[in-house]
């Protein structure tokens, strides 16, 4: 029986001359549970995995006092929490990022087990092309840091850095200006889709730097268009944090796989990225539970071929 272009991509991956089966393991961004995680951290991660997930990426927001994944326990204590309920982290984003604070940070993750730190939302605006380059230059040697003790560094997208300097994107900048063996990336699908682009043409020309994928969902009605800078945001002016969050209307997520993004399409294309390995599901905003939330797009998300759970 032939197989199709599609089918084969979904069996191998080839990396070196090494195949491997190819599918993606789904995991979940615990900030879709953060509020849950507030009043009942353990108890929250034990629905985590009740729910069926045995991969998370954490979201600490706290990093100028707490190393880790934002619980404040030590690393073994963290380790054997989550060894328990058999989850494995598989990434960490690290609020605010500081050099000084990367050592302490960089140990706990060790001992926790993860390999990769990121960062997400707090280098912009991008005043200029001095800042962002200067900003290069930091996640370079974020990514050296990393690199020595066996670890990767990742940044992660929102829609912010498809704005132009000149002729050019700041994330072409970014891309451009950072080290591909020391700085890697986590593509948020709904976001660059939000700033008008194609997330599988930004798979594919970025591939071999992608290691972790951030999935979302658009609902079919929604108060805002698909797009940011239709209308909602200027693209030609300074985007601060607090107009991201001003602008962010919370009925414009649903859960992952009840929406309109082409996750499948995205899921065929990403499965041929030599460093990948997970797709994160994440969920900014809800009009249910949290649990009942991350319950229902697991569900969701069973239909879709190319993945794991496992």
């Amino acid at each position: 029986m032939k197989l199709s272009l599609i089918d084969l991509k979904r069996k191998l991956k080839i990396i070196g001359r090494e195949a491997v089966t190819m599918a993606l393991k789904v995991g979940i961004q615990l900030y879709s549970v953060r509020q849950s995680l507030k009043k009942e951290p353990f108890e929250t991660l034990e629905k985590v995995a009740a729910a069926g997930y045995k991969y998370v990426e954490a979201a600490n927001h706290d990093a100028l006092t707490d190393d880790g994944v934002g619980f404040g326990l030590s690393a073994k204590k963290m380790k054997d929490a989550l060894d328990n309920l058999g989850l494995s982290i598989v990434g960490c984003h690290v609020n605010p990022l500081k050099l000084e604070r990367l050592p302490a940070v960089l140990d706990y993750h060790q001992e926790l087990g993860n390999k990769q730190i990121g960062c997400d939302i707090e280098f912009y605006p991008y005043e200029d092309m001095d800042y962002l380059l200067r900003r290069c230059e930091l996640f370079n040697k974020v990514g050296e840091m990393c690199k020595e003790r066996g670890m990767r560094y990742y940044y992660h997208n929102h829609y912010q850095e498809f704005q132009k300097f000149g002729d050019k994107k700041v994330y072409e900048i970014i891309m451009e200006n950072t080290d591909p063996n020391l700085v890697f990336i986590e593509m948020d699908t709904y976001w660059i889709t939000r700033a008008g682009e194609n997330p599988l043409n930004l798979i594919e020309k970025y591939k071999d730097r992608l290691v972790l994928l951030h999935q979302k969902d658009f609902p079919k009605e929604a108060p805002q268009p698909i797009v940011m800078y239709d209308g909602i945001i200027d693209p030609d002016k300074e985007i601060t944090y607090p107009m991201f969050e001003d602008t962010k209307a919370p009925e414009c997520f649903t859960e992952i796989g009840t929406g309109i993004l082409p996750i499948q399409d995205i899921i065929d294309t990403a499965v041929t990225a030599p460093n990948l390995d997970f797709i994160i599901l994440e969920q900014d905003h809800s009009s249910l539970d949290e649990i009942d939330s991350i319950n229902t797009s697991m569900k969701a998300f069973q239909k879709y071929s190319g993945i794991e759970w496992d």
